[in-house]
């Protein structure tokens, strides 16, 4: 029997952390072995064989050439931790799945920026937020997230208000919601990455979210053979 893939999933250091969880069992259900990754968490051991880069706070303006605004809610030790995970596992080439903050911190690791606040690019989505798989996604033909999901076409959950502005380097747009807001971004050179704007791991109950849970342990396994 082969060893479950041990995958890193970061996030915040709280207690409450119902991403965490949630994202736990999704990599659970698809064979894999999760483990917390936090300031208050520490990674021991060797590396992982993917690593999950999850949700929550903004990502500081300063890492991608803009202002710091009062209302951003901000955590900059998390920041550090991620952006040095990120390019650790660019360079070790190891899988990474970007989750909403995820997705755009991979971005700007990468070279890119962020629009900071979305609202007043909103004309035919909602800004409220909600788990709920209420949001159209159209996905690119023949994109690695269409093959993944099996669709060309998602219902998703949204909870951002900053998402992705100009692509970083070696990455390409794969997803698009009806204001033309990048939902999903890929490797354009063949890297084991997937960033998406939405949360599936609240949607693991719905098989083409879960199957982007697959298609990271998938991953390992390719990886653990080169």
């Amino acid at each position: 029997m082969d060893k479950r893939p041990v995958i890193a999933v970061s996030g915040n250091h709280k207690t409450w952390a119902p991403a965490w969880w949630c994202t736990a069992l999704a990599l659970r259900l698809c064979g894999a072995q999760p483990r917390r990754l936090s300031t208050a968490h520490p990674w021991q051991g060797p590396l992982p064989d993917a690593i999950v880069i999850g949700g929550g706070n903004d990502i500081s303006p300063e890492h991608y050439g803009a202002k710091v605004e009062a209302k951003v809610k901000l955590d900059l030790n998390r920041d550090a931790l991620e952006i040095k995970c990120i390019k650790q596992a660019l360079k070790q080439r190891i899988p990474i799945l970007g989750i909403c903050r995820g997705a755009q911190l991979i971005n700007v690791v990468m070279g890119g920026s962020l629009h900071n606040d979305i609202r007043k690019l909103r004309h035919f989505t909602y800004n409220r937020p909600g788990l709920l798989p209420t949001k159209q996604v159209r996905l690119k033909p023949q994109s690695m997230i269409a093959a993944i999901t099996g669709k060309n076409k998602l219902r998703v959950n949204s909870l951002h208000h900053q998402a992705v502005d100009q692509l970083g380097d070696e990455l390409q747009a794969s997803g698009w919601d009806l204001d033309q807001i990048t939902q999903a971004i890929e490797s354009s050179q063949g890297h084991h990455l997937l960033g998406v704007q939405w949360h599936p791991e609240y949607l693991c109950y719905l098989p083409s979210q879960l199957n982007i849970f697959r298609w990271l342990v998938k991953q390992c396994r390719v990886h653990q053979t080169q």
